[in-house]
């Protein structure tokens, strides 16, 4: 329930007078947010270009904005590659040992031919006797088009015509004289010989032929003719049999080129120095990189502006949308803080982006993106936090990206918003500085998962090594993230007063100071905190405020009573009531000071301003109906007209502007009102607490804050139910409950006799 008009005299009027809900400095958190913006992805998407002419002085130093490819260097290198890249060769075996059984086979029948004269098969061998290893050749390259390919067959044709053996002329002399016998004998040996030469891999038949002669030597042929013959056969049919693959060798080349890596020079590294005349080179490299000023294009500075105005708008569109019935959800130290925390893991982008190079891309993993998450989880909102991780997730594509005319890289898109959304699920909860570690584990967990899958998704651009890489970053990320948000909570948390659930837990702590105070100085009120604390925990959850904050403000609430405990009735033991000796308007101003006495206490131990807030609006403006009765009555007995009014004794408020001010208010009633009952019942602990709920939304005490109807009915149920076990021992059951019963106690693990009215614990 929000009040639609807010008094001018109020306390929340002159609080949004300040710099905290201004307007004017609300509009310019939003201009810093998107020049935060255009700056941090300005490096990536528009380098500084500049004005130079070859020839002339350069007038700075320019330097790297990027890491840059270095086209001539590439060139180089891939040139290099490719002449250190072999030859690729060719074994085309043809199987010479059959072309010398063909010239056996036709040496024996032509020598076995009595009818052909010798001087006859002279002239036969003169003519056939070469050509047989040219058609052989010509055969084969006919019968194996698609084996071996147009060129590399040519290439066979060549060579073998162009190491082509002459036989001697003595050999065609003495062919006719070689008879069967000789012939038989000689098969295997020669069929042998030029086996174990064609083995080899032959370019120059010449130099294999010179080792006929010792093998034939050293063979079982014994005659010297035979011999001589062997020799000049097996010297005929010797080819060479490899070839350089020209296709193979191109491919290699190619090959060689396209692995070697490209040449970068790295972020930051000097282009041109102050003064050096510009080559036409050097003048090359930068316009290949766009980073001349030839033209003036304004476009692209357009495009960067809106969508940095986009990205901030968004942000604002969120949280108007958010703030709903709260008038001022989010204050402008909040946004400051906001713009503080996305400035931050910003810069760690930026960090991590230097080491990375196209190679190295993976190092990106490292980035801290999840500390912004985390950061705003624990200390502004959790809806924001999740609206902020897209943002930032959209930046990380950009500022990440290692990829030369790619606006935006997915993957680490995809990786940080992933890992943002998985730490805000693990530490939206978080009530100990361990929890922030384990949370840690959590991004390291998902972030390797999501790395994985994203390799999985790509598996034809990472290799092994890589992908263990990158997921080894995104396992040091996740560590590095949680490390930093530990060692920053601190500074924020002193810098802008933020009362996050780990500070809360720390000013539980009953050794603080106040604490302590409160203890030694005034016990009852002690006791009195710690039960406010127990019962408005409760229902504070139960309506999805924070509970913690309802508690530990509960501790403090009071704390202002330390000044004058002794006019605190729960600090009155054994000791008269001197309210009962003073005037009641004096008693009225004693007893609203401590809502005020307990603020400044608790600005003077620099507590969180949400705990102070607890402390000055708990009684809200509620009207303290025994003083003023008992002033009423005063005046009655002397005869005099009053000089007062009702909001003479009210307190100054102001009334609660938030769910936990008021649960605690509302706790704080029902404890001292269920505090005063002797022997309270079910029904009377029911019926309080509906007439404290009634009485306070009947006097406006709700219209500033934005509890429900349905809310406070689910607070006076939950106050109910946690009363009932705090105060069980105190509390008459209903008298229709008359006969002892045996009740089972599992705690003690023993049974216990109920009476008819109570039962002890």
């Amino acid at each position: 329930m929000t009040s639609k008009e807010t008094p001018k005299g109020s306390a929340l009027h002159t609080k949004t007078a300040g710099w905290k809900h201004s307007v004017p400095v609300r509009y310019v958190l939003f201009l810093l947010f998107i020049i935060v913006f255009y700056v941090s992805m300005s490096p990536q998407l528009l380098p500084e270009r500049y004005d130079i002419v070859v020839g002339q002085p350069s007038e700075k130093e320019i330097l790297a904005p990027v890491q840059l490819p270095n086209t001539k260097a590439t060139l180089k290198a891939q040139e290099q590659a490719a002449e250190r890249q072999k030859n690729s060769y060719r074994i085309i075996t043809v199987r010479n040992e059959q072309i010398i059984n063909q010239l056996l086979d036709r040496i024996l029948r032509l020598n076995q031919d009595d009818q052909v004269g010798v001087m006859d098969k002279r002239a036969i061998y003169r003519q056939e006797i070469p050509v047989k290893v040219q058609d052989y050749v010509q055969n084969f390259i006919q019968n194996n088009q698609f084996n071996y390919g147009e060129k590399l067959l040519k290439e066979l044709e060549d060579e073998t015509s162009k190491q082509a053996y002459h036989v001697s002329e003595e050999t065609y002399i003495k062919l006719p004289s070689i008879t069967p016998d000789t012939i038989n004998k000689m098969r295997p040996v020669v069929t042998d010989i030029v086996q174990r030469l064609m083995s080899d891999q032959i370019m120059d038949a010449q130099a294999v032929r010179v080792k006929v002669a010792e093998l034939v030597s050293s063979s079982s042929i014994d005659s010297r003719v035979s011999r001589e013959v062997a020799q000049e056969l097996i010297r005929l049919v010797i080819t060479p049999n490899k070839f350089l693959d020209e296709e193979a060798t191109t491919a290699a080349k190619v090959q060689a080129r396209e692995s070697t890596p490209p040449v970068y020079i790295k972020q930051g590294d000097i282009l041109v120095n102050k003064g050096d005349r510009i080559t036409e080179e050097m003048y090359a490299l930068l316009n290949e990189n766009g980073l001349l000023k030839d033209e003036v294009n304004y476009w692209p500075q357009l495009g960067l502006f809106l969508l940095s105005a986009l990205l901030g708008f968004g942000l604002v569109m969120y949280m108007r949308q958010s703030e709903g019935a709260a008038r001022f959800k989010y204050n402008n130290v909040q946004l400051l803080m906001l713009l503080l925390i996305c400035t931050i893991t910003i810069v760690f982008m930026h960090v991590v982006h230097f080491v990375q190079t196209p190679q190295r891309s993976y190092m990106g993993y490292l980035a801290p993106v999840a500390i912004g998450a985390m950061l705003i989880t624990l200390l502004i909102d959790i809806p924001l936090a999740y609206f902020s991780s897209i943002v930032l997730g959209i930046i990380a594509s950009i500022v990440l990206n290692t990829h030369q005319g790619q606006v935006f890289d997915f993957y680490f898109g995809f990786f940080a918003m992933v890992i943002s959304f998985v730490s805000i699920f693990a530490i939206h909860r978080a009530s100990q500085r361990s929890t922030i570690l384990k949370a840690g584990f959590m991004v390291c967990l998902f972030g390797a998962l999501s790395v994985f899958t994203l390799v999985l998704l790509n598996n034809n651009g990472w290799n092994q090594t890589n992908t263990l890489y990158a997921v080894g970053c995104a396992l040091a990320g996740g560590l590095l993230t949680s490390i930093l948000v530990v060692g920053l909570m601190p500074f924020f948390e002193a810098t802008f007063g933020i009362m996050s659930a780990l500070k809360l837990v720390e000013l539980s702590n009953p050794n603080h100071p106040l604490l302590r105070k409160l203890l030694t100085e005034t016990p009852g009120t002690y006791h009195h905190s710690v039960m406010v604390g127990n019962l408005s925990e409760a229902a504070a959850e139960a309506i999805g405020a924070n509970g913690l904050l309802c508690r530990v403000g509960s501790y403090y609430h009071d704390i202002g009573k330390t000044k004058r405990p002794s006019y605190f009735i729960e600090n009155q033991n054994n000791m008269e009531n001197p309210h009962d000796f003073i005037d009641p308007k004096l008693s009225k101003s004693i007893i609203v000071a401590h809502a005020r006495d307990g603020v400044e206490m608790l600005k003077d131990y620099k507590l969180p301003k949400p705990i102070r807030d607890i402390a000055e609006q708990h009684h809200g403006t509620t009207f303290l109906h025994f003083f003023y009765h008992k002033a009423m009555k005063q005046a009655e007995e002397q005869g005099i007209e009053p000089e007062f009014t009702e909001d003479d004794f009210r307190y100054p408020g102001p009334n609660a502007q938030s769910k936990e001010a008021a649960v605690v208010g509302i706790a704080d009633s029902v404890e001292a009102a269920v505090r005063s009952l002797r022997k309270p019942t079910v029904e009377q602990v029911e019926t309080m607490i509906e007439k404290i709920i009634k009485n306070r939304l009947d006097d406006h005490q709700f219209n500033e804050c934005d509890l429900t109807m349905r809310e406070l009915d689910i607070v006076a149920q939950t106050l109910k139910e946690t009363v009932m076990g705090i105060f069980h021992s105190r509390i008459e059951y209903p008298e229709e409950v008359k006969k002892p019963k045996l009740i089972h106690d599992n705690d003690k693990g023993r049974e216990v006799n109920e009476s008819t009215t109570s039962v002890e614990q």
